[in-house]
């Protein structure tokens, strides 16, 4: 068996420094199935931590106005609380057993944070579309991850027990499936591989079809110019503003437009090359502070209005990078140098890494300490409405998502061995749907505290926004 030694890059993510062949990968694969059995992988520890103080943890460096929103999101339902505590599951997921195989991992990979958006070329894809917890780590934390959210959502949507056991296994075997498949392809074939709607279509029944394409138009229509005239206003100069709708999109002494401009500068230095040229025709008009999502709510997330030489609009989102809450919360440590240090660029990194495309503005700043990530703001960005999922079509959604996160695992130099360690799949998808169910069943009892700790007056709420 070759030596496997880590080390940190210059790209900041820790990788084995020994190139393995294919068959010495596929070797330390099998053997490690005598070390951790996949059977081992079933068992879920029993956490001995208090959730809410997790939660407070987070909130101390948040706007704290914005907090009690953050918490009215997370008590709309078990699967709502489940989106808002990655920090949370990743203390539980460091009790666990787990087979030392570190991939560059999304961190948060639940069936919500999968999407539609546009490729440079104008194409609309599948794919992850949340990178704000990615780092390096253990594969099968990306995966308890998802496989767990598609129970949690199944049983959200009021799905009998067994359709909820059903989606769950067809997210674990629409990823065990997509890795062995990818490794009849070699590395270069297994990194071009994308996921397009056009090819979605072919592989889907009626019913699919019909819901892909009406997914996919709804994302296209969802371009710069269309936000612009669903969110702005002219004022009497004839200047463009962003509308305030507070307090979701509002403008707020935390940003100021001329300071906006100067580190608009310093983000263009971060892209590629082309895209710095084209940015340099753009202009900073305007900026609103904006409330996103369920975990990030309290974070500082602006979008940026910019005009070009026509006038034409170009809308950003600049969201604060807070350190990953697997390396935070769940003990997982890499050692970048010094100039890969910045939250912004572990994101941008991982989403470059992860994704089968990426869109090509992403970079990065620091903002007075803190780290932020830029990238285009909906374009041609679109969701699967999950509610309108019947149970089937919501179990070939998981299987789907499933495979796009083996996508993303391939392209990490431990996945030969992770390939190999699977086998055939059985064993592990027994055993991570097993897990998946004991921790399904732990976030209700941890929902249930969420409510009591507002009830009890611990946690501020404001429901409704």
């Amino acid at each position: 068996m070759t030596q496997v030694e880590r080390g940190p890059t210059a790209q900041g993510f820790s990788f084995a420094r020994t190139r393995l062949t294919l068959d010495d990968a596929r070797a330390r694969g099998r053997a490690l199935r005598e070390t951790i059995p996949r059977r081992a992988l079933a068992q879920f520890t029993q956490p001995d931590r208090d959730p809410i103080a997790i939660l407070e943890q987070q909130n101390a460096d948040r706007l704290a106005d914005l907090v009690p929103i953050r918490i009215g999101r997370m008590l709309e339902s078990p699967f709502s609380y489940y989106r808002g505590t990655a920090a949370v599951m990743a203390n539980d997921l460091a009790l666990d057993a787990n087979t030392g195989l570190d991939v560059v991992v999304c961190g948060d990979a639940h069936v919500s944070n999968f999407g539609l958006y546009a490729s440079p070329e104008r194409r609309v894809v599948f794919d992850l579309n949340d990178f704000d917890e990615a780092t390096y780590g253990p594969w099968e934390w990306d995966v308890k991850r998802l496989v767990a959210s598609a129970l949690i959502g199944a049983r959200q949507l009021g799905f009998t027990t067994e359709q909820c056991k059903e989606a769950a296994r067809r997210s674990a075997d629409g990823y065990c499936a997509a890795l062995q498949g990818l490794f009849e392809v070699n590395a270069l074939e297994r990194f071009y591989f994308r996921v397009e709607t056009e090819w979605l279509e072919t592989q889907a029944g009626r019913k699919n079809q019909q819901l892909i394409r009406r997914t996919t138009e709804r994302a296209r229509r969802r371009t710069s110019g269309q936000v612009l005239s669903k969110i702005t206003t002219t004022d009497e100069a004839g200047r463009h503003r962003i509308i305030d709708e507070f307090p979701v999109i509002r403008h707020d002494d935390v940003i100021d437009l001329d300071q906006v401009a100067l580190l608009f500068d310093e983000y263009r230095q971060t892209v590629r090359t082309d895209i710095a040229v084209l940015l340099q025709q753009f202009r900073v008009v305007d900026a609103v502070l904006r409330i996103v999502g369920v975990g990030s709510v309290g974070t500082r997330c602006f979008i940026v209005l910019l005009l070009g030489p026509s006038d034409e609009p170009l809308i950003m989102q600049v969201k604060e990078a807070p350190p990953s809450a697997l390396e935070t919360y769940g003990g997982l440590h890499i050692v970048p140098l010094p100039e890969a240090g910045r939250e912004g660029w572990r994101v941008v990194a991982g989403q470059h890494i992860l994704q089968a495309v990426s869109d090509p503005f992403l970079g990065w700043v620091t903002y007075d300490g803190r780290d932020f990530y830029c990238r285009q703001f909906r374009d041609m960005k679109g969701s699967v409405e999950l509610e309108t999922l019947s149970a089937t079509q919501f179990g070939e959604y998981g299987a789907m998502c499933g495979a796009v996160l083996a996508r993303a695992h391939a392209q990490s130099p431990e996945a030969a061995t992770l390939q190999e360690y699977l086998g055939k799949g059985g064993r592990f998808v027994d055993a991570v749907c097993t897990w998946a169910a004991a921790y399904a069943d732990q976030v209700e009892r941890d929902f249930a505290t969420l409510e009591r700790a507002v009830r009890d007056g611990r946690l501020p709420c404001e429901s409704g926004v």
